[in-house]
Order: structure tokens, then sequence, then C-alpha cells
């Protein structure tokens, strides 16, 4: 019987002689493929920033007293824009997008709310909502009645604040004094001017409560009694005699009245930032000490 042998065969590979092949250079990316990238880079970006001011939270400024004692002029805040829902005055420009108000939702009395105003509605306005939709609002004597009861009302401490250049410059702008009159000016002890006026905290039923001023007595301190319509509100600022707010009728630069709820722009959610107007650009320093640091990240 033939025996069977099991062979093992190795296969002798002999390497390539020569250079090895070298692997495709990259076409250069010209100067004009990269200005392409870069448009189309800042392009998205525009895009993102926009829909996030848009939709999310947007940054305002105060350029007036109105809001004293709880804003001053130079404060930064953030505005929450989900908070009421969307209208077109949600949109940059108030682009007409979006058909009357989606996700709506009223706000609660006390709110400070960022708005835009009748009847021209092209600007941003802040104020603190007084009664929403069904309440009677009247003012007696400087008091606010609120469906028929007063709002509780107890004077604190004066509000006492420095002259600053932003004040100056909103005064001059507005043909107005920066402390109102004379009487409420005086000089503090290391020599700089300053305003001192009367503050009182009002409470509201829900007993919500925030401080407002009262400085002097003007016409709007007596108001006819009014009831709220569905869809609006009634907005006052909590600088009472400096404020044209919904006890003015809507007038362009008077009043704003009733304001619709489809009007509304966001909640004013923190204060990012505040100055007091003295910086200068080529003062860098200035920027440091012009900045009132502990008014950043103050919530309502």
């Amino acid at each position: 019987m033939r025996g069977m042998t099991n062979a093992s065969f190795t296969a002798d590979v002999t390497p390539p002689t020569g250079p090895a092949p070298s692997s495709p250079t990259p076409a250069p990316v010209s100067a004009k493929e990269e200005a392409v990238d870069t448009v189309r880079f800042l392009a998205l970006l525009a895009i993102a920033v926009l829909i996030f001011r848009s939709f999310f939270l947007s940054p305002f400024n105060i350029p007036s007293e109105s809001m004293q004692p709880r804003l001053l002029i130079g404060d930064y805040l953030l505005v929450n824009k989900m908070a009421y829902g969307y209208s077109k005055y949600s949109l940059p420009f108030s682009a007409p997008l979006i058909p009357g108000r989606i996700f709506a939702r009223t706000p609660e009395r006390g709110d400070v709310v960022v708005f835009k105003a009748p009847p021209v509605a092209d600007n941003d306005y802040i104020k603190r909502v007084i009664g929403v939709p069904g309440d009677s609002v009247q003012v007696k004597e400087g008091i606010v009645w609120l469906n028929g009861k007063p709002l509780k009302r107890e004077a604190i401490a004066d509000f006492v604040i420095p002259v600053t250049p932003n004040m100056v410059e909103a005064s001059r702008m507005t043909g107005t004094l920066p402390c109102y009159s004379p009487e409420f000016e005086e000089v503090a002890a290391d020599g700089q001017r300053q305003c001192r006026y009367k503050q009182f905290k009002e409470t509201l039923p829900s007993g919500k409560s925030y401080n407002i001023l009262d400085i002097t007595t003007i016409p709007e301190d007596n108001t006819p009694l009014v009831v709220v319509p569905e869809g609006h509100l009634f907005l006052m600022g909590d600088n009472r005699d400096r404020s044209a707010d919904s006890r003015f009728p809507a007038m362009e630069n008077q009043g704003i009245g009733l304001v619709p709820e489809e009007n509304l722009v966001g909640h004013a959610l923190v204060g990012m930032f505040s100055t007091d107007g003295s910086a200068s650009w080529i003062n860098p320093i200035s920027w440091f000490t012009a900045a009132r640091w502990g008014r950043i990240g103050d919530g309502f």
C-alpha cells in the first residue's frame, strides 16, 4: 500500500523593485473657495442668531426713567421670547410671517413685559402688568384700584440715585431735567449730584410686591374706571409720574392705551449688564468703572 505524504508549500514573494507609489496630493484650496466658505459660515451663523433672538432670548436696553426704581437708564436685560407665545412682533421688523398669536399665554399681574406700543407698534416698550382681561382698573389720588379694591401701598425709604451721564443725555433728548424738577435734586456728601424721590412698596392681591415712585401730582393720578377687554392688558410704569402708560390714550409718543396681547414681545428675565454712561471708547479703563456690577444678574 502506497503511503501518502502531506506536503506544505511556501510561496516566495519578491517585493517589487523601484520607488513606492506616492499618495495623490490634494489640490490647493483657492482663495475664492475660502471666501465662499467664509461667507457660507457667516450666513449660517447669522441665521442661527436670528432664530435664537426671534424665538428664545433677546437683549433689551432701558432708555428712560419710566421703570425706576426697578430699572435704570443703561440697564441691559435678557427677554424671554417664549413666555407668552409668538406673533409677528416676535420677529425682526415685525415681519408678518406669523398669523395672530401662537402658543399664547396671558401674563400674570406684576410681570414686567416688553411689547410693541400701539398705535404704531414700531418701538419696544417695557412696563409692568397691572390688569389682565376682565379686570377693572382705576387710579384714585395716585392709588391703583383693582377690581374695586385699592392695592396695598406703604411708604419705604427714599429712592436716591446719582445723576449719571446717561441720565443727563436722556433728559437732553426729551427736554426735561435729570431729576424731574430742581426740588428733587441735591448734592451728595461726595459733592456729586443726586436725585431723591419718595418710594413705596405696592402689593398685588396675589401677594407679589414691587417698589414704585410717586414723585408729584399729575392729572393721571385720577383716571376713569376701565374694564380690560379680552385680549388686552393694562400696563403701568413703576415710576408713576414719568411713564406714558395705559392711563394715557394710545397716541404716538404720548401713551399706549390698553395693549393687545398680540403686541407682546416677551418677559423680562434677568439683568445682564448695566452702565452709567461714563465709558469712553478711547479709555478702556472706563469700560470697567462705568459698569454697575451690582445690577448684573438681577432677576424678575
